[in-house]
């Protein structure tokens, strides 16, 4: 008969509950303080962090090309392979509490970078909208703007710097829908 710790029942119980996702989270927690759920929703899914950048090895200047990860899918917008991307590309880098401060080439809007320098989250933000679509609609993303770094090597890469766009500071007008009324004439 096999014996059975408290250790044992804690794991058990905690792998059958889900992790709550707490209100605003990001406004009163650090990085660490996140469990896994909220750690995940933070991300905004805009991918720049799978987009390769390039430092100037005299000024400490990064540039952001159009180019990104091998497993990067540019038109989903994520990982080809999330949970088993470190055996493709093992120098992926996974974002921890402990990391984030020091990744100097993480985008300026990106929600983890943001809640360490205690900033507000974008209006585009999923947690924010609602929608995992306004990153896009924000041009926030690298959804279609990269394409694969396939053999490239450093001289091929700094031929791909390109300038990034904003991201909108405001979501864009809704166009009403118009109705096309025809005229009949009376006779």
């Amino acid at each position: 008969m096999k014996k059975i710790t408290l250790l044992d029942h804690k794991a058990k119980k905690l792998a059958a509950e889900p992790e709550t996702i707490a209100p605003e989270f990001w406004k009163t927690k650090t990085l660490a303080q996140m469990n896994e759920a909220e750690w995940e929703a933070l991300c905004d899914r805009c991918s720049k962090c799978c987009v390769i950048s390039l430092e100037d090895a005299d000024s400490g200047e990064l540039y952001r090309t159009d180019v990104s990860c091998k497993m990067f899918d540019t038109a989903a917008c994520q990982c080809s392979d999330y949970a088993n991307r470190k055996k493709f590309v093992p120098d992926c880098v996974k974002l921890t509490p402990k990391n984030v401060p020091k990744l100097d080439w993480l985008p300026g809007t990106c929600a983890y970078r943001l809640v360490v320098e205690g900033r507000e989250l974008y209006w585009w933000h999923p947690l924010i909208s609602g929608s995992f679509e306004t990153v896009h609609e924000a041009n926030a993303s690298a959804r279609n703007k990269t394409r694969p770094e396939g053999r490239l090597k450093t001289p091929g890469l700094m031929r791909r710097i390109i300038q990034w766009p904003e991201p909108l500071n405001e979501p864009p007008k809704k166009r009403g829908k118009t109705s096309s009324r025809r005229a009949s004439k009376a006779d």
